[in-house]
């Protein structure tokens, strides 16, 4: 069985991502590293030599990234092997979005949670 290998970002709506990213920065000390997020780094489970993070991203309140999703936040969750996990949410009804984007930072696919929550699976590539 696939399983979920760590919470690889969190990502929300909200009115003013700039000026809210500068709030994290600035009260929580959280390392602003791109536009409108940080990125946090960890070793993967018990194997410090394999290294992990995540992100927290804020979205415009008008992005579409997570559409067809109405909710304002959206969960990334790291996997092993992407197609084994999707073929195995398919296998027990889940609703799985077709598109797969593969980039330098590894491929992403798309599912929704019963309650129709959007969910994005990240496989890594290997040493991220």
């Amino acid at each position: 069985m696939e399983k979920v290998t760590g919470i690889g970002g969190v990502f929300f709506k909200c009115q003013e991502p700039e000026k809210l990213a500068g709030w994290y920065r600035d009260c929580l000390g959280v390392n602003i590293s791109f536009q409108h997020g940080a990125v946090f780094s960890w070793p993967e489970g018990q194997s410090p030599e394999r290294p992990g993070s995540t992100t927290l991203g804020f979205f415009s309140l008008g992005s579409d990234y997570m559409s067809p999703s109405r909710s304002p936040f959206m969960l990334n969750f790291r996997v092993r092997d992407l197609d084994a996990m999707l073929e195995q949410l398919r296998s027990v009804g889940t609703r799985v979005m077709e598109d797969i984007e593969e980039s330098d930072f590894g491929r992403f696919g798309w599912v929704l949670d019963p309650e129709g929550n959007k969910i994005e699976l990240w496989e890594p590539p290997e040493g991220m």
